[in-house]
């Protein structure tokens, strides 16, 4: 048996402990990792860590970090009362406002993790607290982020672009573009319907001073200590309450009744708020302007905010997503050992072996779909291009179409938990079971990389073919 067949083995079996037994899989990749990387592909330890993910580390870390101060200090809710003022309230137009916005900032030049890594986590934090499905917000965000990422000005659509050049196949840009928004754009509709999307239309328009519940009476002219997100909710002095929300209160004898009026405020600009949302704002220019790390930036701007104002960000290092940043890096460790010992340029040189263009040009983007899941998607679409170069020149299928079918194949698995936008949305989705999120991510990952490499296969690539 083959190095490479082993350890595509050992990642299946990776995967199946992680699922049937409960244990962190970023704990069990990083074994197999060293099991395999010394065992079979004979590396050391310097082989081994050069996959290690430092950047997405810090990336991870340095975003939740930030945005776990940003909820500490009441911004997050400021933002999201902001948000439904953008669209009067209405519920239902939430998830496609941030599938613009992704959208928007890769389109002129974000890299589609630091897009996301904006994004997410004020998505996130309104879908947690209106109903609104985790997985429908964390999709819209990172298919918007594809839907703008291959415009002509984009990283994405910049790199395939120079390599189509480079390689001298035909080539246009708008197609491209194009390609990867209409894909995107349907995906996301039909993932606004199938997850409860429609029925968002039925909580019709909430004021702003509604989105947002404890914070806003924190906030609310008056309010007494006790507070409930409900019209009649009471608070007690052993701190519970009853009806459908919670209170807490101050001094163990005190007893207060909070009436919606009395919750319902607007959250109002403190220092501390405007310094977070300055840092936010920051955090954009640096990526956007400057070129500068998003990871590093995001970090460093977090322990400015701590220093300044530490009472709000006492709690926030325990609130970065720990166990999410193990489960990513170990995963992508292991990758990194495979693209080491060779087996991604195996599987794809074999692939580009076979003699029936079509056959080769399905299995080509199904490749990119399945790695890019796990691995970098610019780094996939560097490898793929080239691969499908000889039959290209063959002139049985079109080079346009072929290009396009591989770049949306390589990117719009990107929702996979073991991506970079997986693992952000993943990481920035405050108080949810991570393990049920982690696992409906797998799910939806499995069922784009299923579905969508033959679709755009189908409809980019075979009506060029002949």
């Amino acid at each position: 048996m083959s190095s490479e067949l082993i350890s595509i083995l050992v990642l299946v079996v990776v995967f199946v402990i992680a699922t049937t037994r409960s244990v962190n899989m970023g704990a069990l990749a990083f074994a197999a990792a060293f099991g395999v990387g010394e065992l079979v592909a004979d590396l050391d330890a310097d082989g081994i860590f050069a996959g290690f993910p430092g950047d997405l580390f810090v990336v991870l870390v340095g975003v939740t970090y930030l945005f776990a101060i940003a909820r500490a200090n009441g911004t997050t809710d400021w933002l999201v009362q902001a948000s439904i003022r953008l669209v009067r309230g209405r519920v239902a137009l939430i998830p496609w406002v941030m599938f613009a916005l992704t959208g928007a900032l890769t389109a002129i030049g974000a890299v589609s993790p630091a897009a996301v890594a904006i994004v997410a986590p004020i998505a996130l934090s309104f879908a947690v607290r209106h109903g609104i499905s985790p997985l429908l917000m964390g999709v819209m965000v990172v298919h918007g982020a594809q839907a703008g990422g291959f415009s002509p000005i984009s990283i994405y659509g910049t790199i395939v672009n120079g390599i189509v050049e480079r390689e001298k196949l035909p080539g246009n840009e708008i197609a491209l573009f194009l390609a990867s928004l209409f894909t995107n754009l349907v995906i996301a509709a039909v993932v606004f319907v199938l997850f409860g999307g429609l029925k968002l239309w039925k909580q019709g328009a909430v004021a702003p001073e509604e989105a947002t519940g404890s914070r806003a009476a924190e906030d609310a002219p008056g309010a007494p200590e006790t507070n409930t997100g409900t019209d009649t909710g009471t608070g007690t002095g052993t701190g519970t309450g009853t009806g459908t929300g919670t209170g807490t209160v101050a001094s163990p004898t005190a007893t207060a009744v909070a009436t919606h009026s009395e919750t319902a405020g607007v959250i109002r600009l403190t220092p501390a708020r405007i310094a977070t949302l300055t840092a936010l704002v920051a955090l954009v220019v640096a990526v956007l302007a400057l070129d500068l790390d998003a990871g590093l930036t995001a970090i460093t701007l977090a322990v400015v905010l701590s220093t300044a104002w530490p009472e709000d960000s006492r709690r926030a290092v325990g609130q970065i997503a720990w166990s999410t940043v193990l489960l990513i890096c170990g995963v992508l460790t292991y990758v990194g050992v495979l693209e080491e010992m060779g087996t991604i340029k195996w599987a794809g040189e074999g692939v580009g072996g076979i003699g029936v263009p079509l056959l080769a040009a399905v299995l080509l983007c199904y490749i990119g779909a399945i790695v890019s899941a796990f691995a970098s998607s610019v780094g996939i679409m560097g490898a793929l291009i080239p691969l499908a170069v000889p039959f290209l020149a063959q002139g049985e299928i079109g080079a346009v179409g072929m290009v396009a079918a591989l770049a949306v194949s390589a990117t719009v698995v990107d929702v996979s938990p073991f991506s970079t936008n997986g693992a952000l949305v993943l990481a920035a989705a405050p108080d949810v079971d991570r393990e049920r999120f982690l696992r409906q991510l797998m799910v939806y990952g499995g069922i784009v990389v299923a579905a969508v490499p033959a679709v755009v296969w189908l409809v980019m690539v075979v009506p060029g073919f002949g």
